[in-house]
């Protein structure tokens, strides 16, 4: 501009309702041939604006051209060099650099990857960062908001005034950006965005924040995520072997803010649930951990599932070094860390994603694709390059910045569907008249081909996993041959199904014996999860221990023998925290789990019993390859009595990979024990009981089979060999060559 601007442009600056505020502020060369600049200035916390020099001294007063604080004044090449501002109100003086004399942040190619939808690393460029830029520290912002007509970052750094930092529009981007000197981490801010019809919008968090207020407050936080000195390279080189189909994998399933509670109240730090749980964890023989979401939530009843900070740790439990440290921990100690990713939906505070700029930029505008009945949140549109992008993004974020070994996918059967949980004319078909959701299947594929390919450098042995409802084919097969590309899969209709068998008296189960057998009819068909999960204990439901027919002996029976059937059955292992210890309520967030039932009074007994047979059922399940090896394959498994309806139980063998190794469970889901029980087993030799769930240390009556038996050649149950055994009540035996 080669001229003062205008009154209108000037007014347009001081009503922070001017499009291109870089076009007015800042300096601008004179065009006419002077070589002098123009330099032009907005502080309406100013009534005095000086330019100086590198070295303090005072070059020039620019006269105010506004009263709400609007200065400009022409320099030469040489004044306008490096120059600062001191600014004056009354008494006060401060000095700061000028915002508006930086050049744009992003770069083109920058800008085309994300548009693109293939920049893996937006969350570096988008988002705000600490920085040193022509020498002067500050923070870069930027964020993308299309059809914004005027967006501004407001914070504790300039009195969350809109009018202050106007951001830079990149065309064709839609991103704004802008670089504040001073600012530094720690600072609060959030967006102030005007529409595109002049409507001034409420404060926006950061989609790409790194941290946040601790709820109810709802502000951004800048943050670095370098902070913490990982000390998990040995855990990484093992990692891959670690999550393989091959290896033992046993989830402890944690809510991070319900495990324990500190006794004044509020919430454990990341590093006392380092200190606390993590040992239990490793004591108790489980392989991994998951977290329900850790990503900031505003509101605690969600349990982290409609989340609005994607790349922020909650600030519920401690800093995003706080968190680091945890999951270092976790490593440190052998125990891989995964947690629970919700790309399916988003609710619709209004400090978040919901309508960001005015318009609908991350959900579809049409409620039929948009609106999520089951949760009241809004549906991402997968079929926009900047949304996915987003969120793959974010996705390798935290397996490269925080160490993650695992995805758990949230909800993946709302995504796959258009129909799912709708009503005739409640849906739009896809284009090809199809109830599928094209663009969310492309969006996953991508994804988890990102996690397990190189193309970002991802493949380092972290998983993906699905909570996947439905009959959809090849979940957990690779996309290049089809399958969407999870690497594990949760089995939920064997949840269901064993789960409703136990509930059932045992003098009616011989009538349902199918629930028990029909999941290995599709056992292999995908690599399964076997999970007792959150979802099971909640909406009154109650717990594990309380799904259980019969007196209380019976129901800690009933539980320890699923738990056997469970931990020998094909497939890896999921089970939600208190349920290793038969918690007897339904699980409450709000408060801790009641660890006091292990003490000694009353049913402690029965409680550390259930305890110890989790543990002990985990270090079997790791130490015995047959329990493990071929969880995913069908020819690790063989049934021996598989349709015995009649009395209740199950026998089955599981196979390892080398000649004899093999494990043999037999399960009696009646309260009738039988002596001198005839099983087959499908190897001669000596068979020793390495476990029993009926005996006395985990408060069983004690019917168990101390002496290892030799199998005689006596062919039965299909078996070449047999063995002759007493079968306690309730309860599952697991026999292992001796």
């Amino acid at each position: 501009m080669p001229q003062t601007p205008s009154e209108a442009e000037i007014a347009a600056i001081t009503q922070a309702t001017h499009g291109d505020v870089f076009a007015i502020l800042g300096p601008h060369p004179l065009h006419d041939g002077s070589g002098r600049v123009e330099l032009r200035v907005f502080r309406p916390d100013a009534d005095r604006v000086t330019v100086i020099g590198p070295d303090g001294v005072e070059r020039l007063d620019l006269p105010r051209l506004h009263a709400d604080g609007f200065f400009a004044g022409t320099l030469s090449a040489e004044q306008a060099a490096g120059y600062r501002l001191r600014l004056s109100h009354g008494n006060d003086r401060w000095e700061i650099e000028d915002p508006y004399c930086f050049p744009p942040i992003l770069g083109e190619m920058d800008q085309y990857l994300l548009g693109e939808g293939r920049h893996w690393r937006s969350y570096e460029k988008l988002g705000a960062h600490p920085d040193v830029i022509d020498g002067v520290a500050g923070v870069r912002f930027a964020v993308w908001a299309p059809n914004a007509r005027r967006v501004s970052v407001v914070g504790d750094f300039n009195g969350w005034d809109g009018r202050m930092h106007v951001m830079r529009l990149r065309l064709g981007s839609g991103i704004w950006e802008i670089f504040v000197p001073g600012v530094a981490e720690g600072a609060h801010y959030k967006y102030e965005i005007l529409d595109a019809g002049g409507y001034l919008l409420p404060l926006k968090a950061d989609p790409h924040a790194l941290a946040a207020e601790f709820r109810p407050a709802t502000a951004s936080i800048v943050a670095r995520i370098n902070h913490h000195a990982w000390q998990d390279k040995d855990w990484l080189a093992k990692r891959a072997a670690r999550n393989a189909r091959t290896a033992p994998i046993s989830i402890y399933e944690v809510h991070p803010g319900s495990w324990r509670r500190p006794g004044h109240g509020g919430y454990l730090n990341w590093r006392d649930l380092a200190g606390q749980l993590v040992p239990y964890v490793k004591e108790m023989g489980f392989t991994h951990i998951e977290v329900m979401p850790v990503h900031e939530h505003p509101f605690d009843g969600s349990w982290g599932y409609q989340a609005l900070g994607l790349f922020a740790p909650t600030s519920r439990f401690g800093t995003p070094a706080d968190f680091q440290a945890f999951v270092d921990a976790c490593h440190q100690a052998e125990i891989g860390l995964i947690i629970d990713w919700v790309p399916g939906h988003f609710p619709t505070d209004a400090h978040g994603l919901y309508e960001f700029d005015g318009s609908h930029l991350y959900e579809h505008a049409d409620p039929r694709q948009g609106y999520h009945p089951d949760w009241n949140t809004a549906i991402y549109n997968f079929g926009r390059n900047e949304v996915t992008n987003f969120l793959i993004s974010n996705a390798l974020f935290w397996l490269r910045h925080y160490h993650i070994d695992g995805l758990r996918v949230d909800a993946v059967a709302s995504m796959l569907y258009l129909d799912y949980s709708r009503k005739e004319g409640e849906w739009i078909p896809n284009r090809h008249g199809g109830r599928e959701n094209l663009e969310a299947i492309d969006f996953m594929r991508r994804m988890n081909a990102l996690v397990y390919g190189t193309e970002e450098g991802q493949g380092g042995g972290a998983i993906t996993i699905a909570e996947e409802s439905t009959a959809w084919p090849g979940v957990s097969q690779p996309a290049h041959a089809g399958g969407l590309g999870f690497g594990y899969k949760w089995n939920m209709g064997w949840m269901h199904d064993t789960l409703k068998y136990m509930q059932r008296d045992p003098i009616h189960r011989r009538h349902h014996h199918s629930d028990l057998t029909f999941g290995l009819l599709y056992a292999f068909s995908e690599n399964f999860i076997l999970p007792l999960s959150h979802d099971e204990v909640v909406h009154g439901k109650g717990s594990l221990l309380a799904r259980m027919p019969g007196d209380d002996w019976q129901k800690f029976a009933n539980l320890r023998a699923y738990f056997s059937f469970m931990w020998t059955h094909p497939g890896k292992k999921l089970l939600f925290m208190g349920g290793e210890f038969a918690q007897g309520r339904e699980w409450n967030h709000d408060g801790q789990l009641d660890w006091h039932l292990l003490d000694d009074h009353g049913g402690g007994h029965w409680h550390r019993g259930v305890r110890d047979l989790v543990r002990d059922l985990n270090h079997l399940y790791r130490d015995t390859p047959a329990l493990h090896e071929r969880d995913c394959e069908g020819e690790g498994f063989r049934w021996i009595k598989g349709g015995a309806a009649e009395e209740s139980v199950l026998a089955y063998s599981r196979h390892g990979f080398a000649e004899g190794a093999a494990a043999v469970t037999v399960v009696n889901f009646t309260p009738v024990p039988r002596q001198r029980y005839r099983v087959g087993v499908p190897l001669g030799g000596v068979w020793r009981e390495a476990l029993n769930s009926d005996a006395a240390a985990y408060a069983g009556s004690g019917i168990v089979n101390p002496q290892p038996v030799q199998a005689q050649a006596l062919p039965w149950d299909g078996q070449p060999f047999s063995v002759e055994i007493a079968l306690p009540p309730l309860a599952g035996l697991v026999l292992l060559p001796a």
